[in-house]
């Protein structure tokens, strides 16, 4: 007789993944494409990208990128990222050694985990997180510590962050401008994040995709510009989000070259390489659009975040304003006693909007602070806005 798979070995999901079960974003889209919903929940846009990138990659299939690039990423590409950083942040990186290309920002972030972390180790979060950081430190075998950033501004107490470093804490995930909450870190913070890091010798794996998003006079740090910084953080970012190309997952990290080796050595057996014709379209692309571009984007996103701040407003949400990224926390108490996730079933269900519960982004004992926000995407068109408008 065969026994049933889901009790048998056979059937069983690894004990350090079991706690996790599937994540909250093909949960979400799956039940918003069954609705025929209109997804804000997920972070993807519905539009593409520059055309010109797209004839970029054609270019480089014709000109024979097509077959695996170098691991650790095309020489073009690296050297572009290099570049970026030189004439964004005034930092200086070896392009060939202090850069590891990757399967978007989530292959980086994973490859680093992997290649830095010991089982017994101890990670430090910020709730509400990106909810790949704690399966990530399951998968290596490490422990999480995690801070609560309380709403509705999320500011950073340093004292409670302290509290959290013990004798076998090793990293840090920032990230920075912070997903889901859109908060940016100020200097002062991101100072007093560095100086902790700096005593107690912690590394840091900051995910920075949302780099060029900032509104209302924001400024991106990033945390490795710091004093003292350099040495022991890993920047993790990607195009997709900067050119609208998220499916093409094109990421990399960047870092002194003895934490970008130990990504490497995760990622050669993750991955080995990343397609190579979009490799080498977005080290044109990254050389190819400016600041002219990066403003016009900027000004794209916010004009749509005003517009879905306006119309969260209006049909009675609390709503928390972004500064960065582009998503969009709206608090439902003042529509509902039902739980944030319950309340976005019933939306997906009766208006055939999907957004995405808040709670998935908090660990078990922290969830209630997120059973009252719902978080909606803005990387739309503005059609689609509207049409959500009409619908809720």
């Amino acid at each position: 007789m065969i026994r049933d798979l889901a009790k048998s070995r056979i059937g069983m999901i690894s004990k350090r993944l079991e706690p996790f079960g599937t994540s909250i974003f093909s949960t979400m889209t799956r039940l918003a494409q069954e609705h025929g919903a209109i997804n804000l929940a997920q972070g993807f846009p519905d539009f593409d990208g520059p055309r010109e990138i797209f004839d970029f990659a054609r270019e480089a299939m014709d000109q024979g990128y097509n077959q695996y690039a170098r691991s650790m990423g095309l020489p073009e590409l690296v050297e572009s990222v290099a570049r970026h950083f030189s004439r964004a942040y005034g930092m200086s990186f070896d392009p060939m050694r202090e850069v590891c290309v990757t399967t978007g920002a989530t292959e980086g972030l994973a490859a680093s985990v992997l290649g830095l972390l010991n089982p017994g180790d101890e990670v430090l979060l910020m709730e509400p997180f990106y909810d790949s950081y704690p399966a990530l430190a399951a998968m290596a075998g490490a422990t999480v510590k995690s801070l609560v950033l309380e709403s509705p501004d999320f500011a950073l107490d340093l004292d409670r962050l302290q509290a959290l470093v013990g004798p076998r804490t090793r990293l840090l995930i920032l990230n920075n401008p912070h997903n889901p909450s859109g908060k940016v870190f100020s200097e002062e913070e991101l100072q007093g994040i560095a100086k902790l890091c700096v005593a107690h010798d912690l590394l840091v794996l900051s995910d920075e995709v949302y780099e060029f998003l900032t509104y209302d006079g924001a400024r991106h740090i990033p945390i490795a510009s710091l004093p003292g910084m350099r040495e022991r953080t890993l920047t993790v970012s990607s195009t997709g989000k900067t050119f609208s190309l998220t499916g093409w997952k094109i990421g990399w990290v960047v870092g002194p070259e003895e934490l970008v080796a130990a990504t490497q050595a995760a990622h050669q057996f993750l991955t080995f390489a990343v397609t190579t014709p979009f490799q080498a379209a977005m080290a044109r692309a990254i050389e190819h659009f400016g600041q002219a571009f990066l403003g016009e984007l900027r000004s794209d996103y916010l004009e749509r975040r005003n517009f879905l701040v306006d119309m969260l407003r209006e049909k009675g949400f609390g709503v928390s304003v972004p500064k960065g990224s582009y998503f969009v926390l709206a608090d439902v108490r003042p529509l509902t006693e039902k739980p944030a996730t319950e309340f976005a079933m019933d939306l997906i269900r009766e208006k055939r909007v999907a957004a995405l519960p808040v709670a998935s982004f908090y660990l078990e004992g922290q969830k209630t602070e997120g059973e009252r926000l719902l978080r909606f995407a803005f990387c739309k068109r503005m059609e689609t806005l509207e049409a959500a408008r009409e619908r809720l």
